[in-house]
């Protein structure tokens, strides 16, 4: 067939104008003859298919069974795009060779009775140039229609194995093609193309189709492989092509670059009994001390894979239980500290590819180290490559900036009624547990999500159906995503950083609550370090500052945090917050720490605190390390691993954390002297008598009540010259002898250190 004239009449302009692909139907030029006559198609729509701007390319392209006038044979029509070529050849897989024409703007087509079956395209060049490819448009969608349902019911739990670029084999009769099938949601898209590496950055070949209401549009690309860098353009409906980097991609480029990357993991796990063992703990009834760190500040330029090392060596000599990593999904802007998002669904490459973090973690696994990891579903930075506005409107955000922007942090805040975005969210919690074996998620600024009046001035912001200030979108979400991480993953942990009095934060969601696993206990954090850092001569006045936390203590299953949010912008180190002289400020340091052990709750220590950090935290340079040269330095550094030891091994500190029963108050209100006495219980009656002495001065002969007689082993002391402390104590034990006091049948004379914290112990049996 000879190339046809270009017409004048325009392509439509809107998906939903069907242009009918067939204008007269096939007729046989002769009886018995072997050459077809190809349906005409209109210029206007060929120029359109051509230029990657039609919604549904494979109805043009690819390969297409059409009636026989007159009869009830068809044949089969291959259409392809093949712009310069001098020669297009349609090979089938039954090696028939099927010639094609081109039939306009660079499209070639041409039929045969032979059926419908794989074929390639051979194409020939005027330079001599030839390319045998497949033809990614004979391929059948790779998103299946259960699929398209569940994702707009919001129900869809995998959608990574659904959206994004997955490297798969395709098949056909003759067997399986590898590539990369591309689907990516945006519902208000005119036409979406793939761009890439692979393609010389110019997606006109590479347009995709639309499935539907959906809003899914979808392309399978043979012999496109991991590795290659892609990015979608989106036709508007305003008519602009925007750029969008691939919300669901599992690899980015490293900032400040911002293609996605094609992934496809052959990592294998190794923590198979971490996980067993896992998933039938419960986390609220098992020992928890988290230490809280920044990959990029820990130590200065180590990957996923060099951290393994140096850091599993340091959380095994400080004794805690479980790192809990700053965000590590992409970010563009490093200052954020990762905790404006751009790709959910991919580890920031900054410190290697996904499979480097799987190595890490499970490093940290079969060192027996738990691994938590902070996540941020509440709000998502502007950046115009990304999620915002990502097809030319708002569809990850809320439309109404009274509802969609949040005004501290200069982000938009997702939209959590629609099940499209829920679904986005809720399938990434269980992304980072399932793909790469996080044993729990912190959820970032939670207050902000529950009020729709969060840091708004009246006539700032929306109440809901009931005229309330709750966000009942945002509830729904959070309750949703907790239920679903908890089916699958029992024994993993969802904590909320909420720092208002909500209720029932922790409570299951089928009594109303959120269903959290635990609640950052930020009142404790802020009464507790306006305490310390009151000068212990004046502390009797604030006495109630370090108690109060035990009167609400049982109500939600609590993590007590010292975070990087109490150690920038201004606040100094945790070190430095304390008073008096340096040795003044490492027993402090000491005493609140090991109070901090002994109360009620599971705790958190962010990096650089365990040694007495001297300056405030930034991300700009490594810990100081060097402090460690010191011994008093190096003391407090021994005393959390033997804080930490001593913790693993007593169960009455960690066993009955929500459990009222569990504890017991010796004298909470004995401010004249600052001391603090309490015993906590384990299950089977064990008794530890925790008594902190927030004064300058040690108190010789001080009567503690505790609860039975006989001698009760001193455990800990915050005090001992090991630590640095000044080696005030009780040499190892004291003997209860029935005398009542504060209320008990028994009591002790001891000796309490300044600044200083015991442990007593004594079995139940």
């Amino acid at each position: 067939m000879t190339e046809k004239k270009p017409t004048k009449k325009a392509a439509p302009k809107h998906a939903a104008e069907k242009t009918p692909i067939v204008k007269k139907t096939l007729t046989k030029k002769t009886k018995g003859a072997t050459e077809w006559h190809t349906p005409s198609l209109d210029d206007g729509l060929l120029a359109w298919v051509a230029q990657g701007s039609h919604y549904d390319p494979h109805s043009v392209l690819g390969q297409h069974l059409i009636p026989v006038e007159g009869s009830k044979d068809s044949v089969t029509v291959i259409r392809t795009r093949r712009p310069l070529a001098s020669e297009v050849i349609a090979i089938l897989g039954s090696k028939a060779r099927i010639e094609l024409s081109h039939a306009g703007h660079g499209i070639w087509e041409g039929a045969h009775t032979l059926g419908l079956q794989d074929y390639v395209i051979e194409t020939r060049y005027p330079d001599g140039a030839e390319w045998i490819a497949e033809d990614g448009y004979r391929f059948t969608p790779t998103v299946g229609e259960l699929d398209l349902h569940l994702i707009r019911e919001g129900r869809h739990e995998r959608l990574w194995e659904v959206l994004g670029a997955r490297y798969i084999g395709h098949g056909g009769v003759k067997g399986t093609v590898q590539g990369t099938a591309f689907a990516v949601w945006a519902p208000n898209a005119k036409a979406v193309r793939v761009k890439g590496t692979f393609n010389g950055w110019n997606g006109e070949g590479h347009s995709m189709r639309s499935l539907g209401a959906s809003g899914v549009w979808e392309l399978f690309v043979p012999d496109v492989h991991p590795g290659e860098t892609y990015k979608f353009e989106i036709l508007t409906q305003a008519g602009h092509w925007v750029e969008r980097a691939d919300p669901m991609a599992r690899q980015t480029e490293c900032p400040p670059l911002t293609g996605s990357i094609i992934a496809h993991s052959n990592y294998k796990w190794g923590d198979k009994k971490w996980i067993t063992k896992r998933d039938k703990t419960k986390a609220h009834e098992a020992p928890m001390s988290i230490y809280e760190l920044h990959v990029g500040s820990w130590r200065q330029g180590l990957s996923y894979r060099e951290l393994a090392d140096d850091l599993i060596g340091h959380v095994l000599e400080t004794g805690f239980t479980h790192v809990e990593f700053m965000p590590l999904a992409e970010h563009p802007y490093g200052p954020s500290w990762g905790y404006q998002v751009t790709g959910y669904y991919a580890p920031t490459a900054r410190f290697g590819n996904p499979d480097d973090l799987k190595y890490l973690i499970d490093r940290l696994h079969d060192a027996g180290i738990g691994v938590l990891l902070d996540w941020v579903p509440g709000h998502f930075p502007k950046d115009e490559w990304a999620l915002a506005r990502f097809d030319g409107q708002p569809l990850y955000e809320h439309a109404d900036p009274r509802k969609g922007e949040h005004p501290d942090w200069g982000t938009y805040i997702f939209d959590f009624g629609r099940n499209e975005v829920r679904n986005f969210l809720v399938a990434n919690a269980l992304y980072w547990i399932e793909e790469f074996h996080i044993d729990g998620l912190r959820v970032d600024a939670v207050a902000s999500m529950l009020y729709l009046d969060y840091s708004r001035e009246d006539g700032q912001w929306l109440p809901n159906q009931y005229g309330g200030r709750e966000n009942l979108e945002a509830i729904n979400f959070l309750q949703e995503a907790n239920a679903t991480v908890y089916k699958h993953h029992p024994g993993v942990t969802m904590a909320a950083e909420e720092s208002t009095s909500w209720g029932g934060v922790t409570a299951p969601t089928e009594a109303g609550g959120l269903g959290f696993g635990f609640k950052w206990n930020m009142g404790w954090m802020h009464d507790s370090l306006q305490y310390i850092h009151t000068d212990p001569m004046y502390r009797e006045y604030h006495h109630w500052d370090i108690t109060f936390s035990f009167q609400y203590a049982f109500s939600e299953n609590f993590v007590l945090p010292i975070s990087h949010d109490e150690v920038v912008h201004g606040k100094g180190s945790l070190l430095a917050k304390m008073p008096g002289d340096h040795w003044q400020k490492l027993a402090n340091m000491r005493a609140y720490l090991a109070f901090m052990w002994g109360h009620p709750g599971k705790q958190l220590l962010f990096m650089g605190q365990e040694f007495g950090q001297p300056s405030e935290w930034s991300q700009e340079r490594s810990l100081d390390w060097w402090i460690l040269d010191q011994p008093a330095h190096q003391g407090l550094q021994r005393m959390v691993k033997q804080l930490n030891t001593v913790y693993k091994d007593t169960a009455a500190l960690w066993e009955r954390d929500s459990d009222p029963a569990g504890f017991q108050w010796i004298d909470g209100a004995d401010n004249g002297r600052n001391v603090v006495s309490f015993v906590r219980y384990d299950k089977k009656g064990n008794a530890l008598a925790v008594v902190a002495n927030f004064a300058g001065n040690p108190h010789s002969d001080f009567q503690l009540g505790l609860p039975s007689g006989g001698v009760w082993t001193e455990l800990f002391n915050s005090d001992a010259t090991d630590f640095g402390g000044s080696g005030v104590g009780n040499m190892g034990k004291v003997t209860a002898t029935a005398d009542q006091w504060n209320n008990f049948e028994h009591s002790a004379r001891i000796t309490l250190p300044p600044l200083g914290v015991l442990f007593f112990y004594k079995s139940a049996k």
